[in-house]
């Protein structure tokens, strides 16, 4: 143990931090998984970088400690642990063993206190003891061979840190807080007393006796607390001082880091949807700080023992040809006629398949054989004429009797649209069958998927074209390095094609893979290609008028806040806001108080420097994503936007936007308007037509919930916000006011989305209580929703998924016993996800069916008419003025008979030359 460096990990004080200031995140399964996400990537960051020699890991144990006899109220007001992150501590354990890391607890004790007991025994050892911690408590255990590591600031205090942070010494700092006091666990100190008066205090008297001996000597208001509060201020001391001599016994050999279990570690990650994390871990061997110091007889992760055997791939590579003469061109084709399904994909010049340039396409139709054709090469090796190439493989490419199957198809159909030919057929993608079987998943990219299916690790194209600034382009890689990158892209597909058909049979998800998510590639494909037009001027004009309103904010904040400060620095806002106004402190970030738009917008009902902030952010974040961005979109060919949707993202279903995001653009606020108002129709005498589904999702909840109230209210097409205000308050329609309204609103959304009595009254501004009531009051007057939530998480914890009114499925677990009536208004993650999951979830698919329905009735008419982009429960189209009456009608027609529901779809029609200012549109 001499000299050998020990990492002692304070878990909950960790856990806590990461479980707030990450976002929501759930795993494949749709469980929460932020906590563990973030509590093991601070793990594999102390493995990397420190290269501990020992890991141990303290716990709290459930109940009260030897504290609470001496203070009753100790911690009293610590809330209880959120159920999200309980679900998450025991898969937290798991992981710890499987990283081979102990866990020491001991009841009636804090990990403090095994913290403590762990540094003095390390130090009677010889070693040294770093104490992974955030809690100020543990800074009396520091010593020369005991040191505090704070990982959010990557900070190591030692007591030369902690001599320039709080001006005292180690043994000091027990009494430090003893006046100080920590109103998070209920201890009480001395009130007026903060930091810096009782680091001066300690200064001058050194110790807490030494100041009441003299307490004469002080001076003023602080000698009266100090009286007042003097056997406060030694009963705190007693609850801050750490018990250094907790009965436990450490397995020291089984601390030292020398291995971990690799298996356990990666289907933890596959469970958890962590393989890039673990992937970390067992790639670079971050257990050993160095291997010769100990033996150990536990695995030692290697990159061999984690990577798949790349001869099998290789062995493929010898089937793998390069076709660049007009001989072997002719011979493939008259092979591939033969062929009932081909596997295509094209290597271009760009990720943006508008924009990128042919360099070759691959085909494959029989498992472990395929050929690359090269048309754009470095100079002097083998290459065909892209025209004579194309014009060959036509016949083969657009016939539709030749099932054609790929990896995200919709790119190939776009690359291969720019070059004049039409990819017919379409028959499997990959990618998108994964996502269908795995939508949890956060990659459904070939490389994950040869690898998780087939046991194949796959040639990476950063090992073709490098990355960063050393990356060059695919027409600049030798051919035959592209034929063994480009044949697999064909050869994988056509073999994983028919181990995920096997899957969705027997998932019972074939029919919804073939009706909708594979006819949505050409109508996804037709969108993407189409783009639509942007008014550049406009956009110009208004990032100078965005850009003066922000420096007026900035001369504005600047002189309310005394001086100038960067605006967009958190640290020197919360500095302003905290410090220099006193304002209070509403949430915490792993480094400090938060200065979030949730933050400042509570902070700006009573003090005005907040709102501008606000005003300042807005204007920014809008200006930097799209005032400023989208010129430099606009294709120099085309003339207009090519946004990207994504069908492997969302779990619920939904499409993304993506390069650029369209879906997020403001809808309600004048920023809003005058930036969507940039998008027109793109040819002189046509107009935009943009059509949505009114209340799509509520209609989907009445359907499902079989609630009669709800089911006459949209027969009788009545207000359904009006609605249910008059039945939650008890008065007639006639009497609604606009605030029950918006309240009812309110409620109807936050059923779907499991918005929770804290969380209604934060949006209405109104007291937890009544929110309560009225969640109360919603419920009674609709049981069929409450019967639906409580039959939906019944499902969910029976069968581990919850499924949408087509059929797709999203698994789900963390369900707890019970949670339906009153505990289904509380829900945590997982029974949030399960709800909405149903609701969202089918309410995309209505609109992607619509999308299907809407694109064949156009093309069998050969409509001019063009469908742009959607937003979720909005299509927009841009079409000539003599065919506005017809797609209209067509439109309406067509959305509305998507599904069959027990309540009917309503379709809202608008047009106009923007999108800002579409008006109802009146044939």
């Amino acid at each position: 143990m001499r000299d050998r460096s020990v990492y002692v990990l304070d878990a909950f004080s960790l856990i806590y931090q990461v479980f707030h200031a990450l976002p929501e995140m759930t795993g494949p399964s749709g469980q929460p998984v932020g906590a563990m996400y973030g509590f093991l990537r601070d793990v594999v960051e102390i493995l990397d970088r420190k290269r501990p020699d020992y890991m141990i890991c303290a716990m709290d144990s459930p109940g009260k400690t030897f504290r609470h006899g001496a203070f009753e109220a100790y911690k009293a007001d610590r809330p209880p642990m959120p159920a999200d992150l309980e679900l998450q501590i025991p898969n937290i354990g798991r992981f710890l063993a499987a990283l081979a890391i102990p866990v020491v607890s001991e009841e009636g004790y804090e990990a403090d206190d095994l913290l403590a007991t762990i540094a003095r025994m390390v130090e009677r050892m010889g070693g040294t003891c770093v104490l992974v911690t955030s809690d100020k408590d543990c800074r009396q255990l520091i010593s020369d061979r005991t040191a505090v590591y704070n990982i959010r600031k990557d900070e190591l205090i030692d007591a030369a840190a902690l001599q320039q942070m709080w001006g005292i010494r180690p043994d000091q700092v027990v009494d430090l807080q003893a006046l100080w006091g920590d109103s998070t666990d209920n201890v009480p100190g001395v009130p007026g007393i903060g930091q810096k008066t009782a680091s001066q205090l300690l200064g001058e008297f050194g110790t807490l006796e030494g100041i009441y001996a003299r307490i004469d000597e002080v001076k003023g208001k602080k000698r009266e607390q100090l009286e007042q509060n003097r056997e406060a201020a030694f009963l705190s001391r007693q609850l801050v001082r750490l018990a250094d001599d907790v009965p436990i016994e450490i397995d020291w050999p089984a601390a030292r880091r020398g291995g971990f279990d690799t298996r356990l570690l990666q289907e933890l990650g596959a469970e958890f949807g962590f393989r890039g994390l673990i992937m970390r871990v067992a790639g670079r061997g971050l257990q050993l700080p160095d291997a010769s110091r100990e033996s150990s007889d536990r695995t030692v992760a290697t990159p061999g023992a984690v990577a798949a055997d790349r001869r099998d791939n290789q062995a493929l590579a010898e089937s793998y040809r390069t076709v660049a003469t007009e001989e072997s061109l002719a011979e493939l084709v008259t092979e591939l006629s033969r062929q009932s399904r081909v596997s295509v994909d094209t290597e271009t010049t760009s990720t943006m398949p508008r924009r990128a340039e042919l360099v070759g396409l691959s085909l494959a139709w029989q498992a472990g054989s395929a050929v690359y054709l090269p048309v754009r090469a470095p100079a002097g090796e083998p290459r065909l004429s892209e025209h004579r190439v194309l014009e060959q493989l036509r016949p083969v490419l657009e016939d539709p009797r030749i099932a054609k199957i790929g990896q995200n198809l919709k790119y190939d159909v776009i690359v291969l649209r720019n070059a004049g030919v039409a990819l017919r057929g379409l028959a499997f993608d990959t990618m998108v069958a994964d996502y269908l079987l795995a939508p949890g998943e956060r990659s459904h990219g070939m490389d994950d998927l040869a690898k998780r299916y087939l046991g194949l690790e796959t040639i990476k194209i950063r090992e073709l074209i490098g990355t960063g600034r050393s990356q060059r382009r695919m027409d600049e890689v030798p051919v035959a390095l592209v034929t063994a990158y480009a044949s697999q892209d064909a050869d994988i597909p056509l073999r994983l094609a028919d181990v995920l058909a096997r899957r969705l049979h027997d998932a019972g998800l074939h029919h919804l893979f073939c009706s909708l998510e594979m006819p949505l590639i050409d109508v996804l494909a037709d969108m993407e290609h189409h783009g639509i037009a942007l008014d550049v001027a406009r956009l110009e004009q208004l990032s100078v008028h965005y850009g003066r309103r922000m420096d007026e904010l900035e001369r504005e904040v600047h002189e309310m806040a005394g001086g100038a400060f960067n605006l967009d620095s958190p640290r020197q806002l919360a500095k302003v806001l905290f410090e220099d106004f006193g304002l209070p402190v509403l949430k915490r970030t792993q480094t400090g108080p938060s200065t979030d738009a949730s933050v400042l917008s509570q902070l700006a009902v009573t003090h005005e420097l907040p709102a501008r902030i606000l005003e300042y952010r807005q204007l920014a974040k809008l200006k930097s994503t799209y005032v400023d961005a989208l010129p430099a979109l606009v294709h120099p060919r085309t003339g207009r936007v090519h946004t990207s949707f994504k069908q492997d993202v969302a779990a619920t279903g939904r499409l993304s936007s993506t390069d650029p995001n369209l879906q997020n653009i403001p809808v309600r606020t004048p920023e809003g308007r005058e930036i969507r108002a940039a998008f027109v129709a793109g040819e002189p005498g046509w107009r935009l037509l943009c059509a949505d589904y009114s209340q799509i999702e509520l209609r989907v909840l009445a359907h499902c919930s079989h609630d009669e109230t709800l089911l006459q209210a949209f027969a009788d097409e009545r207000d359904i916000h009006a609605q249910v205000a008059s039945e939650v308050h008890g008065v007639p329609l006639a009497e609604v006011t606009g605030a029950m309204r918006r309240a009812a609103k309110a409620i109807n959304f936050g059923v779907i989305y499991g918005q929770s009595a804290s969380g209604l009254a934060s949006a209405l501004g109104i007291a937890k209580e009544e929110a309560a009531r009225f969640i109360d009051a919603y419920f009674r007057q609709y049981p069929g929703v409450d019967r639906f939530i409580e039959r939906t998480l019944a499902e969910a914890r029976k069968n581990g998924y919850v499924g949408t009114l087509m059929g797709r499925r999203r698994a789900v677990t963390g369900i707890r016993p019970g949670a339906g009536g009153d505990a289904a208004r509380q829900r945590n993650l997982p029974e949030r996800v399960a709800v909405n999951t149903v609701i969202q979830g089918s309410a995309a698919d209505l609109i992607k069916q619509a999308m299907i329905r809407v694109h064949g009735a156009m093309g069998s008419r050969r409509m001019r008419a063009r469908m742009l982009l959607q937003i979720h429960d909005e299509l927009v189209f841009e079409a000539p003025g003599d065919e506005l009456d017809d797609l209209a009608a067509l439109v309406v027609t067509e959305m509305g008979a998507a599904g069959d529901l027990a309540v009917p779809l309503k379709v809202d029609v608008k047009t106009g030359v923007n999108w800002a200012d579409c008006e109802p549109y009146a044939p």
